[in-house]
């Protein structure tokens, strides 16, 4: 993947033609990203797309009434499948003809001059670049430190190739055929496109546009649901083999040490059912161990206040075993998923459902 940056110089070249593909829940930061877009510089995209992923669609907060004025000539809402966001974003980059898709989350916030640096990343695509990554940051809290959660959505700041803001080709995503739909979350479904569009001889660039990621509001359970993305790292070393972490850039995380932990603590719970008490106490005391060890490092770069200790301390004991859990099912799920070959292995999905809303209509 190159990491080539430069770019002519901004207003060099003609305008170029490219849509906007945005999921949505209806969340209503949808809004705000939306404003962002219709007050900013620079060259307006042919058209805007709107992935109605509702499920059912139709509850309130639909995706039109968060369409500034300026905007809805633009707009056009299609109806996802509530297949998740891999799924979405085939439905919407399908709907668009243009030669260049960029894609947004629906919570994020383009800056003032996002669409003059897209326009500038555009024009400097050399003719094998497929994709042109956005710079992400994140707002974290100046006053105190950051929550366990925020530490997390920080990390997006860094990660590579996220589809929060990034532009593809669509001759590049036609030639790999789009997003893998076998990823049901917001998780490694970007890694995946970009190792296979590399894998395919194209070129992967950063760009100079900039994109806020606020935090989202999130419980405390937050963090457990999360390890539900061990599923989609088993596919992926099916897909890409066991280096796609170096490749992607990939934080390897901890699930050695959850598979070791859950691992005693079943062991002591077998043993205590035999009846073999002393084997029981030893495995039970490593149980304690990792899982005082797990909690006290996700404590101490916190703010250490009663709430987020007490997030902390029971979110450390549940985290391990659901996440051992999340990577047996992947195991069971994608066993026999072949290693990817060159040849396009997603899902594709159907004609899109232009009959939710059209706003230029």
């Amino acid at each position: 993947m190159s990491g080539h940056q430069g770019h002519r110089p901004r207003g060099d070249g003609p305008d170029p033609a490219y849509a906007i593909v945005i999921p949505t829940l209806g969340r209503p930061s949808l809004s705000v990203c939306l404003r962002a877009l219709a007050t900013g510089q620079g060259p307006r995209p042919r058209r805007i797309v709107l992935v109605d992923d509702r499920r059912p669609p139709g509850e309130p907060s639909s995706p039109a009434d968060a369409i500034p004025d300026a905007l809805r000539p633009l707009v056009e809402i299609v109806r996802g499948r509530a297949a998740g966001p891999a799924a979405a974003r085939n439905t919407g980059w399908t709907a668009a003809p243009e030669p260049w898709i960029a894609f947004l989350d629906d919570d994020v916030v383009p800056s003032p001059t996002w669409a003059a640096d897209l326009a500038a990343d555009l024009a400097a695509a050399g003719p094998r670049t497929a994709g042109i990554q956005g710079r992400i940051s994140v707002p974290l809290p100046q006053d105190r430190r950051a929550t366990d959660w925020e530490r997390n959505t920080a990390g997006l700041a860094t990660a590579r190739w996220i589809t929060a803001d990034m532009a593809y080709r669509r001759a590049g995503l036609e030639a790999v055929g789009g997003f893998d739909e076998r990823f049901p979350r917001a998780f490694r479904e970007d890694a995946d496109l970009a190792l296979r569009i590399a894998d395919a001889g194209w070129e992967l660039t950063v760009g100079r546009r900039r994109t806020t990621h606020p935090v989202r509001p999130a419980d405390r359970w937050v963090s457990v649901r999360t390890q539900a993305g061990n599923a989609d790292d088993v596919l992926m070393n099916r897909i890409h083999g066991r280096d796609w972490w170096e490749r992607a850039g990939a934080p390897r995380g901890r699930l050695p040490r959850h598979l070791a932990v859950t691992a005693a603590a079943a062991a002591g719970l077998v043993c205590a059912a035999a009846g073999r008490r002393r084997t029981a106490a030893v495995t039970a005391a490593l149980w304690l161990a990792g899982t005082a060890e797990f909690a006290v490092a996700r404590i101490l770069p916190g703010p250490r206040t009663r709430d987020e200790i007490a997030t902390m301390a029971a979110s450390s004991v549940l985290i391990p075993p659901v996440a051992a859990a999340h990577w047996v099912k992947g195991l069971w799920t994608h066993g026999f998923v072949q290693r990817h070959d060159g040849r396009p292995r997603p899902r594709q999905t159907a004609a899109p459902d232009r009959t939710a809303f059209d706003a230029r209509a």
